[in-house]
């Protein structure tokens, strides 16, 4: 059966301005869209259905990857994660993660702005309306029950963005517009820990660029899911580590995603690693520290028990793959 996109009008503004606009419409329900490969299959399972789609398509300010006058990698919220993955001025992790998202099809057509944005994800939403319907609506879908824990007020829908994971561990910031002007935020503040409300950005703010610093220190990003293409996370965990003359940490920060609603700091890990060698036993209680904030769902692919048995695992496998290229 033919899944068709319900009716909307289609404005494609040559600035940023006139797109802030647009979205600032009172009247009507409006959403922006970059490459369109999250909202269009949104807006046919009827998870979303605005009266107007807002293309960023034609903001030629909005793409392209420079460095500052600091040093620091900026990197335009309409560019390719294509782009991103062929860039020399991307940091190397950020450049991999983002060639490690989705398909070659769709990473050419996929944005920066759409990963960073990527609406939360649950096995009781991502389905189409007529089986949305059937089954009873979740509490991200405008009912009264959330279906993964029912008991709970809260939605557990998970974060699936790759690149927030990594942009959130390399101390990254974006930028955003709107009617009302710009701010800067840092990414550790533009996620909640809420299936519904997973964004401190303003419907009306539009991202316009990520800003990652000169100087991030060792890093990698370790991925898990079932096939090596295609598939959202089931985990990922990215690590960013210094380490002085002797080897020994010097800072770390290490965030997990695709276990919670938004991607998660591992703080009382980074605090224990701090002064250490990289040892056997050192990687096991990271690995244990790591695991002990992280309450996966049953609400994707494979269970929240084997999720949650792979968050030490990841977080070794990281923080050995940071400390062996760190010799």
């Amino acid at each position: 059966m033919t899944i068709r996109l319900p009716a909307f009008d289609y404005l494609t503004p040559e600035t940023l301005e006139d797109a802030a606009a647009a979205l600032a419409d009172p009247d009507r329900s409006v959403i922006i869209v970059a490459g369109g490969t999250d909202v269009v299959p949104k807006m046919k399972r009827r998870q979303m259905t605005p009266e107007v789609l807002v293309s960023l398509s034609k903001i030629e300010s909005l793409r392209g990857i420079r460095r500052d006058d600091e040093g620091r990698c900026v990197l335009g919220a309409s560019t390719t994660l294509a782009e991103i993955h062929g860039s020399s001025l991307v940091p190397e992790v950020f450049a991999s993660a983002a060639g490690d998202v989705a398909s070659p099809q769709i990473r050419n057509t996929a944005t920066l702005g759409g990963n960073l944005s990527l609406d939360t994800r649950c096995n009781y939403i991502d389905m189409s309306d007529s089986w949305r319907q059937a089954s009873g609506y979740c509490l991200k879908d405008g009912g009264d029950t959330c279906w993964v824990a029912p008991r709970s007020n809260k939605c557990w829908a998970i974060s699936s963005s790759d690149l927030a994971t990594v942009a959130l561990a390399l101390g990254g910031s974006v930028k955003l517009t709107s009617v009302r002007g710009e701010r800067m935020v840092p990414v550790e503040e533009l996620y909640n820990n809420d299936g519904i409300a997973y964004s401190t950005q303003a419907p009306d703010e539009i991202l316009v660029e990520l800003v990652l610093p000169k100087d991030c220190g060792r890093a990698t990003y370790q991925k898990l899911r079932r096939r090596g293409s295609i598939d959202f996370p089931l985990l990922g965990v990215a690590a960013v580590v210094s380490f002085d003359d002797a080897g020994v940490c010097a800072s770390a920060r290490i965030v997990v995603g695709a276990v919670a609603s938004a991607p998660l700091r591992a703080t009382e890990a980074e605090e224990f690693v701090v002064g250490r060698s990289f040892t056997k036993e050192v990687l096991e209680e990271a690995g244990r520290l790591a695991t002990q904030s992280v309450r996966p769902q049953d609400n994707t692919d494979t269970g929240s028990r084997y999720r949650k048995w792979m968050v030490p695992v990841f977080v070794e496998q990281a923080l050995r793959a940071v400390a062996d290229t760190s010799e």
